[in-house]
């Protein structure tokens, strides 16, 4: 297994460019089930989630051909129907499969989603709208299993705007017969780059960008080209990066409409952000100073940038409180960084932070995702060498990080785990 070895105390200079978003590129990928033609794909972020949704959309009968950042698949000999476990296990998101499928064989075979170990995140919302849709869903052995001759319109009001279940809805009902009305659906960025790339391919789809999206059945999408979204969750990352070391970055793909609350809370520390046409600039020339955050659904505070804040807060003056509202089991990180210093006490979803003038290198572990990159910016800014461990939590959504960090100055490196 890789770990990351970090010497901290360098503040990160230069420029540092966003890849394509990962939550963007997986939905636009499981879209692709939707039709028979050509679909190319352009900017995917070459990371382990992608490749893993490749991976199923292959087993599934999709055909995918090219390299790097462009792909073209073309789903028209799908006939499997089934994500099987040894797949779905490592990422949630495959649950994107079951919309299509369902929609476009009128069948779906799906293992119960795995993925980081952040809370529950159940897929009842999922189900409950497709069982609105005329769908015949049991859960068995721990598979979805759904049926539908052909999926109809019809209003379903979600109990939450969850992002997952926004996106599986749309792409079922572009399918459906007649016309579909979603009532508090998730706002984000990522959706409306899906909804794009679905209405290139002839989908009608309307109100993209509100909390209520109503879409108009066909019976087959076409193919389409489309380019994915600028990542903001790792924009935010590099932004908070150069916060955190006392840096100047300027995070070049950085779109200022996407990133929300963000900017504003960054902002709120004392640190200079200067918006150019192509990108962010930040700089950190004093002392931060705490800020209060609660993640919240967009446009409010991500919660997949959350951990990386806390790292944030952990050297900032005076206290600040952290509250998170999305997901229950998200401050697996504290214990972390309390092996580097921090002073941090969890009640509950608040965490209580304390900052101080520094932190200090230690080996620690990363739990998930976001996690691994809120260790990497604590690193970065501490005093000493730290050691990251389970760093393939880090590589399924953030692609050459370490690169990235190293070009800006920082003293960073991949090595494997000596046992």
């Amino acid at each position: 297994m890789d770990q990351i070895r970090i010497i901290g105390g360098t503040s990160l200079t230069g420029t540092v460019d966003v890849g394509g978003a990962k939550n963007a590129a997986l939905p636009i990928l499981a879209a692709s089930l939707l039709g028979s033609g050509d679909c190319e794909i352009e900017y995917l972020p070459q990371v382990r989630d992608v490749s893993t949704m490749i991976k199923l959309l292959q087993l599934l009968g999709v055909t995918a051909q090219g390299q790097g950042g462009t792909i073209t698949l073309n789903a028209k000999n799908v006939q499997s129907v089934e994500a099987p476990y040894e797949l779905v296990k490592t990422m949630r998101a495959s649950i994107l499969s079951l919309g299509p499928l369902l929609a476009r064989l009128g069948e779906a075979k799906v293992s119960l989603p795995g993925g980081c170990a952040i809370g529950t995140r159940p897929v009842n919302l999922h189900l409950k709208g497709l069982e609105m849709m005329g769908a015949d869903i049991h859960v068995e052995h721990g598979y979805i299993e759904a049926k539908a001759s052909r999926l109809r319109g019809t209003r379903i009001d979600l109990d939450f705007p969850t992002v997952t279940g926004t996106e599986n809805l749309i792409m079922a009902a572009c399918l459906a017969e007649g016309t579909t009305s979603l009532h508090n659906v998730a706002r984000e960025p990522e959706i409306g780059d899906l909804c794009a790339f679905l209405g290139k391919r002839g989908a009608k789809i309307y109100g993209v960008g509100t909390d209520t999206i109503s879409i108009e059945g066909v019976r087959e999408l076409h193919g389409a080209r489309h380019r994915v979204m600028p990542d903001r969750v790792e924009a935010g990352t590099y932004l908070m990066a150069g916060a955190i070391t006392g840096g100047d970055v300027f995070v070049r793909g950085c779109v200022t409409d996407h990133m929300g609350g963000v900017l504003k809370k960054l902002q709120e520390t004392g640190v200079e952000l200067t918006e150019e046409p192509d990108g962010v600039r930040i700089c950190r020339k004093g002392i931060l100073r705490s800020v209060d955050v609660k993640t919240l659904p967009y446009p409010g505070f991500p919660t997949d940038l959350q951990a990386q804040m806390m790292a944030l807060m952990s050297i900032a003056d005076g206290t600040s409180v952290l509250t998170e509202t999305i997901f229950e089991g998200r401050f697996l990180h504290v214990p972390e960084l309390h092996r580097m210093g921090a002073s941090i006490e969890v009640d509950g979803p608040h965490a209580v932070i304390k900052g101080k003038p520094s932190l200090t290198g230690a080996p620690v572990m990363a739990s998930d995702l976001r996690a691994s990159a809120g260790l990497v910016l604590a690193g970065l800014a501490a005093e000493g060498e730290t050691v990251i461990s389970r760093v393939y939590h880090l590589d399924r959504g953030y692609e050459r990080l370490e690169e990235k960090f190293g070009a800006l100055g920082a003293n960073i490196r991949r090595v494997r785990e000596v046992l």
